[in-house]
Protein backbone atom coordinates (compact mmCIF):
# COMPACT_ATOMS: atom_id res chain seq x y z
CA UNK A 1 0.00 0.00 0.00
CA UNK A 2 1.60 3.63 -1.25
CA UNK A 3 -0.44 6.38 0.55
CA UNK A 4 1.27 10.26 0.46
CA UNK A 5 1.33 11.68 3.83
CA UNK A 6 0.91 15.56 3.96
CA UNK A 7 1.96 18.62 6.24
CA UNK A 8 -0.43 21.38 7.55
CA UNK A 9 -0.16 24.73 8.20
CA UNK A 10 -0.74 26.47 11.43
CA UNK A 11 -3.08 29.73 10.83
CA UNK A 12 -2.47 31.80 13.89
CA UNK A 13 -0.79 30.11 17.02
CA UNK A 14 -0.96 31.33 20.49
CA UNK A 15 0.80 29.87 23.10
CA UNK A 16 -1.62 30.23 26.13
CA UNK A 17 -0.25 28.21 28.96
CA UNK A 18 2.00 26.30 31.10
CA UNK A 19 0.61 22.52 31.91
CA UNK A 20 1.44 20.55 34.52
CA UNK A 21 2.64 17.96 32.27
CA UNK A 22 5.55 20.13 31.02
CA UNK A 23 4.29 21.00 27.71
CA UNK A 24 2.15 24.35 26.95
CA UNK A 25 -1.16 24.95 26.59
CA UNK A 26 -1.85 26.10 22.71
CA UNK A 27 -4.49 27.61 20.51
CA UNK A 28 -4.32 27.21 16.77
CA UNK A 29 -5.85 26.18 13.23
CA UNK A 30 -4.67 23.59 11.80
CA UNK A 31 -5.41 23.37 7.61
CA UNK A 32 -3.92 20.16 4.82
CA UNK A 33 -0.88 21.42 3.27
CA UNK A 34 -0.19 19.31 0.09
CA UNK A 35 3.51 19.09 0.46
CA UNK A 36 4.11 15.31 0.58
CA UNK A 37 5.88 12.29 1.58
CA UNK A 38 5.68 9.10 0.24
CA UNK A 39 5.11 5.84 2.22
CA UNK A 40 4.63 2.44 1.33
CA UNK A 41 3.28 -0.40 3.74
CA UNK A 42 3.80 -3.87 3.12
CA UNK A 43 3.52 -7.42 4.74
CA UNK A 44 6.82 -8.71 4.75
CA UNK A 45 8.58 -12.09 5.92
CA UNK A 46 10.42 -10.21 8.35
CA UNK A 47 10.06 -6.41 9.81
CA UNK A 48 12.30 -3.60 7.83
CA UNK A 49 11.91 -0.03 7.79
CA UNK A 50 14.05 1.73 5.03
CA UNK A 51 14.41 5.37 4.01
CA UNK A 52 15.43 7.79 1.37
CA UNK A 53 15.04 11.36 0.76
CA UNK A 54 16.06 13.67 3.10
CA UNK A 55 18.01 12.31 5.75
CA UNK A 56 16.44 11.51 8.64
CA UNK A 57 18.57 12.15 11.98
CA UNK A 58 18.41 9.80 15.03
CA UNK A 59 18.17 5.94 15.23
CA UNK A 60 15.59 4.68 13.02
CA UNK A 61 14.17 2.58 15.35
CA UNK A 62 12.77 5.67 16.83
CA UNK A 63 10.94 6.95 13.65
CA UNK A 64 7.34 7.80 13.92
CA UNK A 65 5.74 5.38 11.43
CA UNK A 66 7.75 2.42 12.62
CA UNK A 67 6.40 3.52 16.98
CA UNK A 68 2.99 3.62 14.82
CA UNK A 69 3.57 0.14 13.92
CA UNK A 70 4.67 -0.77 17.11
CA UNK A 71 1.88 1.00 19.02
CA UNK A 72 -0.90 -1.24 16.66
CA UNK A 73 0.79 -4.32 17.29
CA UNK A 74 0.99 -3.92 20.84
CA UNK A 75 -2.97 -4.29 20.64
CA UNK A 76 -3.25 -6.19 17.70
CA UNK A 77 -1.79 -9.41 16.15
CA UNK A 78 0.00 -7.44 12.85
CA UNK A 79 2.37 -9.87 10.76
CA UNK A 80 5.85 -8.29 10.11
CA UNK A 81 5.66 -5.24 7.64
CA UNK A 82 8.43 -3.40 5.41
CA UNK A 83 8.22 0.27 5.68
CA UNK A 84 9.75 2.33 3.10
CA UNK A 85 9.31 6.57 3.78
CA UNK A 86 10.84 8.67 1.49
CA UNK A 87 10.88 11.73 3.09
CA UNK A 88 10.30 14.79 1.08
CA UNK A 89 8.51 17.67 3.59
CA UNK A 90 11.60 19.82 5.38
CA UNK A 91 12.26 18.54 9.10
CA UNK A 92 12.12 21.13 11.54
CA UNK A 93 10.08 23.14 9.35
CA UNK A 94 6.81 23.80 11.66
CA UNK A 95 5.03 21.55 9.30
CA UNK A 96 4.11 18.49 11.23
CA UNK A 97 5.48 16.24 8.24
CA UNK A 98 6.37 14.19 10.97
CA UNK A 99 3.69 13.94 12.57
CA UNK A 100 1.68 12.93 8.90
CA UNK A 101 4.03 10.44 8.00
CA UNK A 102 2.77 8.88 12.04
CA UNK A 103 -0.44 9.51 11.65
CA UNK A 104 -0.37 8.05 7.66
CA UNK A 105 1.20 4.87 8.87
CA UNK A 106 -1.66 4.12 11.39
CA UNK A 107 -4.39 4.88 8.86
CA UNK A 108 -2.65 2.21 6.24
CA UNK A 109 -2.06 -0.24 8.88
CA UNK A 110 -5.56 0.02 9.85
CA UNK A 111 -6.61 -0.43 6.25
CA UNK A 112 -4.38 -3.12 5.27
CA UNK A 113 -4.98 -5.23 7.87
CA UNK A 114 -8.69 -4.58 7.90
CA UNK A 115 -8.56 -3.73 11.84
CA UNK A 116 -11.66 -1.94 11.71
CA UNK A 117 -10.58 1.34 13.84
CA UNK A 118 -12.58 4.06 13.66
CA UNK A 119 -11.28 7.54 13.35
CA UNK A 120 -11.74 8.20 17.14
CA UNK A 121 -9.64 4.99 17.82
CA UNK A 122 -7.05 6.28 15.42
CA UNK A 123 -6.86 9.88 16.66
CA UNK A 124 -6.28 8.52 20.35
CA UNK A 125 -3.30 5.91 18.87
CA UNK A 126 -1.81 9.28 17.71
CA UNK A 127 -2.05 11.29 20.29
CA UNK A 128 0.31 8.84 22.09
CA UNK A 129 2.91 9.87 18.91
CA UNK A 130 2.91 12.80 18.71
CA UNK A 131 1.06 16.72 19.98
CA UNK A 132 -0.28 17.28 16.10
CA UNK A 133 -0.30 13.71 14.73
CA UNK A 134 -4.25 13.26 15.83
CA UNK A 135 -4.88 15.74 12.78
CA UNK A 136 -4.08 14.29 9.82
CA UNK A 137 -6.66 10.92 10.67
CA UNK A 138 -8.79 13.17 9.36
CA UNK A 139 -7.00 16.06 7.63
CA UNK A 140 -10.11 18.33 7.99
CA UNK A 141 -9.83 22.11 8.79
CA UNK A 142 -9.75 22.60 13.24
CA UNK A 143 -9.16 25.00 15.93
CA UNK A 144 -6.64 23.09 17.86
CA UNK A 145 -6.47 23.34 21.68
CA UNK A 146 -4.38 22.30 24.82
CA UNK A 147 -1.48 19.98 23.53
CA UNK A 148 -2.49 20.77 19.90
CA UNK A 149 -4.27 17.11 20.35
CA UNK A 150 -7.94 18.71 21.19
CA UNK A 151 -10.15 20.02 18.27
CA UNK A 152 -13.00 21.94 17.27
CA UNK A 153 -14.43 21.75 13.56
CA UNK A 154 -13.56 24.90 11.83
CA UNK A 155 -15.28 26.09 8.90
CA UNK A 156 -12.94 27.23 7.12
CA UNK A 157 -12.83 26.79 3.00
CA UNK A 158 -9.05 27.20 1.92
CA UNK A 159 -9.81 25.14 -1.48
CA UNK A 160 -7.99 26.77 -4.67
CA UNK A 161 -5.91 29.87 -2.71
CA UNK A 162 -2.36 29.72 -3.92
CA UNK A 163 0.09 29.11 -1.16
CA UNK A 164 4.27 29.25 -1.74
CA UNK A 165 6.09 28.15 1.19
CA UNK A 166 9.37 29.04 1.83
CA UNK A 167 11.86 26.96 4.36
CA UNK A 168 15.24 28.11 4.65
CA UNK A 169 17.36 25.43 5.74
CA UNK A 170 17.13 26.60 9.38
CA UNK A 171 16.44 23.60 11.87
CA UNK A 172 14.82 25.16 15.13
CA UNK A 173 14.35 22.57 17.53
CA UNK A 174 11.17 22.50 19.62
CA UNK A 175 12.46 22.88 22.72
CA UNK A 176 14.87 26.21 21.80
CA UNK A 177 11.70 27.41 20.08
CA UNK A 178 10.08 27.12 22.88
CA UNK A 179 12.62 28.24 25.18
CA UNK A 180 12.24 31.94 23.59
CA UNK A 181 8.63 32.46 23.74
CA UNK A 182 6.55 33.63 26.58
CA UNK A 183 2.59 32.30 27.23
CA UNK A 184 0.09 34.43 27.15
CA UNK A 185 -4.31 34.86 26.65
CA UNK A 186 -4.60 35.43 22.99
CA UNK A 187 -4.72 38.49 21.47
CA UNK A 188 -7.87 38.17 19.47
CA UNK A 189 -10.50 35.23 19.28
CA UNK A 190 -9.19 33.21 16.41
CA UNK A 191 -12.01 31.57 15.57
CA UNK A 192 -13.86 34.76 14.60
CA UNK A 193 -10.19 36.42 13.32
CA UNK A 194 -10.53 33.40 10.85
CA UNK A 195 -14.56 33.99 9.91
CA UNK A 196 -13.59 37.48 8.63
CA UNK A 197 -12.25 38.09 5.19
CA UNK A 198 -8.54 37.37 4.54
CA UNK A 199 -7.24 40.86 4.07
CA UNK A 200 -7.24 41.41 7.89
CA UNK A 201 -5.89 38.47 9.11
CA UNK A 202 -2.73 40.42 9.19
CA UNK A 203 -3.99 42.13 11.90
CA UNK A 204 -5.33 39.78 13.53
CA UNK A 205 -4.37 36.62 12.94
CA UNK A 206 -0.62 35.96 14.59
CA UNK A 207 1.62 33.29 15.93
CA UNK A 208 3.78 34.18 18.90
CA UNK A 209 6.43 31.96 17.60
CA UNK A 210 7.48 35.07 15.18
CA UNK A 211 8.00 38.03 17.80
CA UNK A 212 9.99 34.91 20.16
CA UNK A 213 12.02 33.84 16.89
CA UNK A 214 12.92 36.92 14.50
CA UNK A 215 14.90 38.57 16.60
CA UNK A 216 17.21 35.49 16.70
CA UNK A 217 16.45 34.80 12.82
CA UNK A 218 15.95 37.42 10.75
CA UNK A 219 15.63 35.83 8.12
CA UNK A 220 11.99 34.73 9.42
CA UNK A 221 10.92 38.29 9.00
CA UNK A 222 12.55 38.95 5.77
CA UNK A 223 10.93 35.94 4.17
CA UNK A 224 7.41 37.07 5.37
CA UNK A 225 8.31 40.59 3.87
CA UNK A 226 9.28 39.41 0.61
CA UNK A 227 6.35 36.95 0.27
CA UNK A 228 3.77 40.02 1.25
CA UNK A 229 5.99 42.14 -1.57
CA UNK A 230 4.88 39.48 -4.37
CA UNK A 231 1.10 39.90 -3.50
CA UNK A 232 0.51 37.69 -0.54
CA UNK A 233 -3.08 38.48 1.40
CA UNK A 234 -1.38 37.00 4.42
CA UNK A 235 2.17 35.20 5.36
CA UNK A 236 2.82 33.75 8.56
CA UNK A 237 6.12 31.56 10.32
CA UNK A 238 3.97 28.34 10.30
CA UNK A 239 4.18 26.03 13.72
CA UNK A 240 7.58 26.98 15.76
CA UNK A 241 9.11 27.28 12.49
CA UNK A 242 11.29 27.68 10.49
CA UNK A 243 8.71 27.57 7.57
CA UNK A 244 7.27 30.57 6.47
CA UNK A 245 4.31 30.39 4.07
CA UNK A 246 1.94 33.12 2.31
CA UNK A 247 -1.61 32.55 0.59
CA UNK A 248 -2.64 34.56 -2.59
CA UNK A 249 -5.79 35.21 -3.62
CA UNK A 250 -5.05 35.25 -7.28
CA UNK A 251 -5.47 32.03 -9.03
CA UNK A 252 -2.05 31.99 -10.16
CA UNK A 253 1.47 30.90 -9.10
CA UNK A 254 3.37 33.60 -7.50
CA UNK A 255 6.17 35.11 -9.36
CA UNK A 256 9.44 33.34 -7.95
CA UNK A 257 11.70 35.14 -5.24
CA UNK A 258 15.64 35.73 -5.38
CA UNK A 259 16.26 32.80 -3.00
CA UNK A 260 19.59 30.68 -2.17
CA UNK A 261 19.57 27.72 -3.74
CA UNK A 262 19.53 26.43 -0.16
CA UNK A 263 16.23 27.02 0.37
CA UNK A 264 13.45 24.37 -0.38
CA UNK A 265 10.08 25.95 -1.56
CA UNK A 266 6.81 24.61 -2.35
CA UNK A 267 4.16 26.37 -4.35
CA UNK A 268 0.55 25.60 -5.83
CA UNK A 269 -2.76 25.04 -4.64
CA UNK A 270 -4.59 23.62 -0.91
Amino acid sequence: MLVFPNAKLNLGLYVTGQRPDGFRNLESAFVSLPWCDALEVLPAAENKLTLTGIPIPGDPATNLCWRAYELLRADFALPPVQLHLHKVVPIGAGLGGGSGDAAFALRALNELFALALSPDALESYARGLGSDCAFFIRNQPVLAYEKGDVFQPLDLNLRGMVCKVIYPGLHISTAEAYSRVQARPPRHDLRQSLAQPMETWRETVSNDFEDALTPHYPVLGELKQALYAAGATYASLSGSGSAVYGLFAGRELPPALPLSAEYRVWDGVL
